[in-house]
């Protein structure tokens, strides 16, 4: 299938207005107004929900390997969710899954 130029540049402008009103609705209508205490309390969970699912594929099938499982990907991700779970820090954890990664793939050359 083949777009010409005119139709790219309309589903772009309507996927950018659509995202727009997504983010007003939130930012500009709600905003100002103080959020229940039960949003507040769900909204903490939003990146713990959304990380692994940004970073699962790429432990999964990383485009380095050509989408075949690493075992030094492998290792960084469970010392990154271990040191995450004992320490409670994600900066902490995320150091120590990039020292294990780069670690371990020295050693594997």
């Amino acid at each position: 299938m083949t777009y010409s130029d005119t139709t790219i540049w309309w589903i772009i402008a309507i996927l950018g207005v659509g995202t727009f009103l997504i983010r007003f609705s939130f930012i500009g209508l709600i905003g100002s107004r103080p959020m229940p205490p039960w949003v507040l309390r769900h909204l903490r969970y939003t990146s713990v929900a959304i990380l692994p699912g940004l970073v699962a594929p790429l432990v999964a099938f990383p485009a380095a390997t050509g989408g075949t499982p690493d075992p030094a990907r492998l290792l960084a991700a469970a010392v990154t969710v271990g040191i995450g779970y004992w320490t409670k820090g994600v900066v902490r954890a995320m150091l120590g899954g990039a020292i294990t990664l780069f670690a371990v793939q020295y050693m594997l050359g």
